[in-house]
């Protein structure tokens, strides 16, 4: 505590300069997309009387644009309360953690690109994967957040909250630029738009090789690509949209601190040389809005395929435990949503989405060396859903807004396993109530609260299993559907240049039944309640200066287990990030970063726990008409920190056949430097 309070005091002194604004949110369809200022330079945006929730809120490019990003995932930490990690390789999912959810790849938490979600039901790796890897970062336009399951719109995943990406529909001005970097980092990237027809058309593209700091190069290689057409703007606009993404990298997972500290590897050392992955998505979708009507429509065609090893030689002495995971899939789907306003005071909007996922194949094998030896179960999943909601807003005083909704979501499997008796097929439906009250208390304050009930999903297979696939003793099936409850009350000050929101949550899941893609099996956890606070601000008190903080605490126990081995693994009780931007001149701005990620417990009985994680980046940009040169330092004090921890038995060469229970380890990256040169033409 003591280093990562100095920490603190040493960032307040090295540099007035930081990053990005955070401003708290509001619905995507509420903010106004014709004020392309706010969009552009990230202004706060007064969200008073416009947002239902003090936990909602938007960012815009400004708030990347100077900003250091280590890795794509990382876009989603201008969210308040959200870290991005990662335990293996860079092409990999990132794994989240917001108000006290291990989020593993995504399970609690909805992601959607330009309508079109990215979270992948009974995927090979886990379930509601959520890979956003194939994003462009130049290419976003802005987030529009949500936490909590108060929101009719959105069913599957949301119960900790909601992310959608918004793409630009015309750049400002077209880029191209190229980043390079220790560790043999380089990405290129150049986007432009072209007035066509009566729109237009947008296209861009990236390409990304790295090698990381591991003694064991990751030969990370990632292209991506996007082609928009869009014609109108505002509340009249439609958009078509293609794109690609591949990515192939080898992997340096977790490690057991024992090898560490016996010399047996160094921090930055591998175990297993075999390992990595291989990931490919290609997409077409639509989107668009006439009127009060809002609709989309996608196709997603998705291929994966992750070899891993995280106890060695544990249960197989010989060949070792490496496994794989492959998922190949198409994803189809879209949603339709109408408002009207039937009153001055009332609004009714009517809406419905739905979704198919055709999984062709999703299988885990054991493997030696990278090849698969055989196989532990294959699949073919064919999973859907439906979902329809209503929501109306009616003004009870002038300065009282009453929020009502109600959502249905029926869902449906049918799953043809290699295992006859883990084949089946079946259905689940589940109603979400919604309320809320928001009051303009004052001019420049208003206060929320908020009622919700959401779900998340389980994996089909295991709503289908009866055996286990390793030891073939019998195994119990799950639900289909999570129950979610929720709770809030906020409060939102926007007074010129100071933006800030204080909430404070409660959210409690029926269960946390998980399919666990590494065994192939379910793994049985409790329900669990979550409650905390959350304060998100924002300060501009002048042109030149921009300062942001943000700051939770969750306190996260299972229920009906017994005190003392009621902790939830993985479950982080505080989280700090924020920041300082300076314009030091009119072409030159400099930038500081702190992220903090507490302690959590990586066992019930919270006799293990992590190391907090404190990383502080800096960045400096000078501006010289169209040309742009940016250097961004990552891990400024170069902290011998993890960026995640695990506790569980592993065995090494020579030790005991029971193996030994240790915490593994993924170490945030060391000091490095990468420098950027950008034209804008």
């Amino acid at each position: 505590m003591k280093r990562f309070f100095r920490t603190i005091m040493i960032c307040r002194i090295a540099l007035l300069g930081a990053a990005t604004v955070v401003t708290p949110l509001a619905r995507a369809e509420e903010v106004p997309e014709e004020d392309p200022e706010i969009i552009v330079n990230g202004r706060a945006i007064d969200l008073i009387g416009i947002t239902n929730a003090g936990s909602s809120g938007v960012v815009g490019y400004g708030d990347f644009d100077l900003r250091p990003i280590l890795r794509t995932g990382e876009m989603l930490e201008t969210i308040p309360g959200l870290i991005a990690t990662q335990h293996s390789g860079e092409g990999k999912a990132n794994q989240y953690f917001l108000r006290g959810f291990n989020l593993d790849h995504g399970t609690d938490f909805a992601t959607f690109v330009d309508g079109v979600p990215a979270n992948m039901r009974s995927h090979g790796h886990g379930q509601g994967y959520t890979d956003v890897n194939f994003i462009i970062p130049e290419l976003v336009e802005r987030i529009d957040y949500r936490k909590g399951p108060y929101h009719a719109d959105v069913g599957d995943f949301s119960a900790a909250g909601t992310a959608a990406f918004k793409t630009w529909d015309r750049l400002p001005a077209p880029i191209a630029a190229l980043t390079v970097g220790q560790f043999g980092y380089v990405r290129a990237v150049a986007a432009g738009s072209v007035e066509l027809g009566k729109g237009a058309l947008l296209a861009g593209g990236s390409a990304t090789f790295d090698n990381g700091p591991w003694t064991l190069d990751s030969n990370l290689r990632h292209y991506a690509g996007l082609v928009k057409y869009t014609q109108g703007s505002g509340d009249n606009r439609w958009s078509l949209q293609a794109g690609g993404y591949d990515g192939r990298w080898n992997a340096t997972d977790q490690v057991p601190e024992r090898a560490i500290a016996n010399g047996l590897i160094d921090r930055f050392g591998f175990i297993d040389p075999d390992l990595g992955g291989k990931s490919t998505r290609l997409w077409l979708s639509a989107d668009g809005q006439l009127g009060g009507t809002r609709f989309n429509a996608y196709a997603v065609d998705s291929k994966f395929n992750l070899t891993s090893n995280f106890t060695y030689f544990l249960d197989d002495p010989v060949d070792g435990d490496q496994f794989q995971q492959v998922d190949r899939r198409q994803l189809y789907g879209g949603a339709l949503s109408h408002s009207w306003v039937l009153a001055p005071a009332l609004t009714l909007k009517l809406g419905g989405d739905i979704r198919f996922d055709d999984i062709g194949a999703v299988g885990l094998y054991r493997s030696v060396a990278g090849v698969q030896s055989r196989a532990v179960r294959e699949d073919r999943v064919k999973q859907f859903s439906v979902g329809g909601f209503a929501e109306a807003e009616y003004a009870l005083t002038p300065r009282l807004r009453a929020i009502a909704g109600l959502r249905f979501d029926h869902f449906g499997y049918d799953v043809s396993s290699s295992i006859p008796i883990n084949s089946g097929t079946g259905t689940q439906d589940i109603v979400s109530p919604k309320v809320a009250l928001a009051w303009r208390a004052a001019q420049r304050v208003e206060l929320y609260a908020n009622y919700g009930s959401g779900f998340h999903s389980n994996d089909a297979r295991g709503a289908a299993i009866r055996i286990d696939p390793n030891t073939l003793d019998p195994a119990d099936p799950v639900d289909l559907l999570v129950r979610a409850r929720g709770a809030e009350f906020g409060a939102r000050v926007a007074s010129g240049a100071f933006n800030a929101t204080l909430v404070g949550f409660w959210l409690g899941l029926d269960s946390e039944l998980l399919f666990v893609g590494d065994g192939g099996t379910t793994e049985p956890n409790a329900a669990s309640r979550r409650f905390g606070a959350e304060f998100a601000g924002f300060w501009q008190p002048s042109d030149a200066l921009v300062v942001d903080l943000s700051a939770a605490w969750t306190n996260a126990r299972f229920r009906g287990v017994a005190a003392g081995e009621d902790r939830i693994p993985g479950a982080v009780p505080f989280v700090l990030a924020g920041g300082v931007t300076r314009h030091l001149t009119e072409a030159l701005a400099t930038t500081v970063r702190l992220r903090h990620l507490g302690n959590a417990p990586l066992i019930e009985d919270n006799s293990v726990s992590s190391d907090a994680t404190t990383l502080v980046n800096l960045g400096g940009y000078y501006t010289w008409g169209k040309l742009r040169l940016g250097i961004d330092i990552y891990n400024l004090f170069d902290a011998k920190v993890p960026d995640i921890s695990y506790f569980y038995a592993s065995r090494l060469p020579g030790e005991s056949a029971d193996g030994v229970e240790d915490r593994h380890i993924h170490p945030a990256e060391p000091r490095q430097v990468r420098a950027t040169i950008r034209v804008a033409f």
